[in-house]
């Protein structure tokens, strides 16, 4: 019995970068959910997005799927059309986590958003991103933000260190911001009731 139960649980795909935010969210609502996580770094590859997510939702085929993702992919709804899935409402992750009124004002001026993981891998994804380009990537940075807001949630680490070479590395200054998990907690819940644990 257990086990046709588990097999009917709903399953969410997403990436990675809120795996504790989502898991501390699913614990604390009884969320009748499976999770399957993908590297929070794939946004920089649009060719290794688009695959593992393909590959993630074929692999689930006969389950209820629906995926954690903004318009991360140019080809983002399009693909998930394809396969008769649904997204989580929102731009991006970060927009999902601060709310579209914080989110919009702290980008009008001028913020790019840092989260923990990034910030702990901040190297490796500016240059992929880049091309290994650093001095690309400096001017491009210093041309189109003014700084980098450092996001914290209730379950994030200190991350400070990896925040501050973070600016030193495309020479910006750092602000920190500290969110709830309650933007994320309804955007997960706004178009999936059945999340909603069963009375």
């Amino acid at each position: 019995m257990s086990e046709t139960k588990a097999e009917k649980r709903p399953l969410l795909i997403g990436c990675g970068i809120f795996s504790k935010e989502i898991a501390f969210l699913k614990e604390k609502n009884g969320w009748p959910l499976d999770t399957l996580f993908l590297d929070s770094a794939l946004h920089v590859d649009f060719n290794a997005l688009a695959s593992s997510l393909k590959k993630a939702l074929e692999e689930n085929k006969g389950r209820d799927r629906v995926v954690f993702y903004g318009a991360c992919h140019p080809r983002m709804d399009t693909m998930l059309s394809e396969e008769s899935v649904f997204r989580t409402v929102g731009q991006n992750c970060v927009s999902m986590l601060l709310g579209e009124e914080v989110f919009s004002r702290e980008l009008s001026n001028g913020a790019f958003f840092l989260l923990e993981e990034w910030a702990r891998r901040w190297e490796h994804i500016v240059s992929k991103t880049f091309g290994g380009k650093m001095e690309v990537a400096r001017e491009v940075f210093q041309n189109e933000t003014r700084y980098l807001l450092c996001v914290r949630t209730p379950l994030s680490g200190d991350f400070s260190a990896d925040a501050e070479k973070a600016g030193i590395l495309v020479g910006l200054p750092i602000r920190w911001m500290d969110a709830s998990l309650d933007h994320l907690e309804e955007a997960l819940q706004k178009k999936l009731p059945w999340l909603r644990t069963e009375k």
